[in-house]
């Protein structure tokens, strides 16, 4: 059984409200003004009926059980019995407030699956049926035909105005609440295929890391020992040493990574200030991109907050800042802000930029407009980001070239979820 948005039912309760002010109006002029001879004790009975339905309604909104179906269809059928009673006291038929059926059926068309939709049109054809053969006469005491006639065109017009608001007010209210409903349906989905594919890559990674650790540990003592034996050679010396420099950084990166897997940041874990999480990832980044010319700088209050140092926000950046240097080899220019909502980070590149098919596509799995990588890189750095609450936009750069905005709140950051 579906849920319904409670704002539906909010919008029955309003209508109940609006229908007992305007019965009570309408009782008060038939009464005082047409002269019109109504039975009042059951036309008061059915009033204070929807009284008394309404209070329930407003206390069942104030509850957090999610609206059924059967609940919302149930609701309707109140209304369909209090018109129905109103009309058999009130001329059946021939009173032109009869069309008010289709508020109802409308509402059940538009809200509810088929079978309700289709037992509200029985039910209402059968209620219409039965008061064309049974009802409580009415006439004005004059029994002037003519005053009949007005009075009956004067309805007709009347319950005309009365449906074309309701439905104009009310309904297309509860199809844009529906289409609502389908859009974070469709949302969901979407995030839970991505989360899907990167529990899949994280599996990946994983496994990859675990077979990754020998022969790394082979090259670092392979090129220990070709140190050893070049010593004397001082150009090639430099060239083994930065390779192995290099070696280590990866040990480094897939120890790190092995060690945080799996393990969840606690609340009460303490944080870094933001510049000094920056520059931390700087540094890494510089480690693994030495002789890349890299201008950075950070801009806001000191002291900056304090945020909680995430090894995956950590790697998304890195993702970020890597796809930057392989864009624009030559210089990057980095720039982070902040202020007390919000972190910013722009990292800009003089590369080839993006196609505007590649931007429609960038940031997808398996998606690279760089000739080698596998191209999940912005996708992981993008899903890892939207966990945050934050956005990466990629922009053209005057001049040349892209700027990747990040931006990050500080709440999510400060609360390390």
């Amino acid at each position: 059984m579906m849920a319904l948005p409670t704002s539906n039912l909010r919008r029955i309760f309003l209508l109940r409200g609006i229908e007992i002010g305007g019965l009570l109006l309408a009782l008060l002029l038939a009464l005082q003004v047409l002269e019109l001879p109504l039975p009042l004790p059951p036309i008061a009975a059915v009033i204070a009926l929807l009284t008394l339905v309404n209070l329930f309604t407003w206390w069942r909104l104030r509850q957090p059980w999610p609206v059924a179906d059967g609940e919302f269809f149930g609701q309707l059928l109140v209304d369909v019995f209090a018109v129905t009673v109103l009309l058999y006291y009130s001329g059946g038929s021939t009173n032109p407030l009869v069309s008010l059926y289709l508020v109802p059926l409308v509402i059940a068309a538009i809200t509810l699956p088929a079978a309700y939709t289709w037992a509200m049109a029985l039910l209402t054809a059968a209620c219409y049926t039965l008061l064309m053969f049974n009802y409580y006469p009415l006439m004005p005491k004059s029994g002037d035909f003519s005053t009949a006639i007005y009075l009956h065109l004067t309805g007709m017009w009347l319950t005309f105005v009365l449906s074309a608001f309701l439905i104009a007010f009310f309904v297309v209210r509860m199809a844009n609440a529906i289409r609502e409903r389908d859009r974070q349906l469709n949302l969901a989905r979407e995030e839970t295929l991505r989360n899907e594919r990167i529990v899949a890559l994280g599996t990946l990674a994983a496994g990859a890391a675990h077979e990754l650790g020998t022969p790394l540990a082979t090259m670092a003592v392979v090129t220990h020992e070709l140190q050893k034996a070049y010593a004397a050679d001082p150009e090639l010396a430099e060239d083994l040493k930065l390779l192995r420099e290099q070696v280590d950084n990866c040990k480094h990166i897939l120890s790190s990574l092995l060690a945080s897997a799996g393990q969840a940041r606690m609340e009460g874990a303490s944080g870094l200030p933001l510049d000094a999480f920056l520059d931390e990832i700087l540094e890494k980044w510089r480690l693994m991109r030495p002789g890349m010319e890299a201008r950075a700088a950070w801009e806001g209050a000191r002291p900056a907050p304090l945020v909680a140092a995430d090894q995956t926000l950590s790697q998304a950046l890195l993702n970020l800042l890597n796809n930057a240097a392989d864009a624009s080899p030559d210089s990057v220019e980095i720039a982070g802000s902040w202020d007390d909502t919000e972190a910013r980070l722009e990292i800009r590149d003089r590369g080839p930029g993006l196609s505007p098919e590649a931007a429609l596509r960038a940031g997808q799995p398996f998606f690279t407009t760089k000739g080698h990588g596998i191209g999940i890189g912005l996708f992981l750095a993008n899903a890892t980001i939207e966990r945050f609450g934050g956005k990466v936009a990629l922009l053209k750069r005057e001049g040349g070239g892209l700027v990747t905005e990040v931006r990050l709140p500080l709440a999510r950051l400060m609360r390390a979820e």
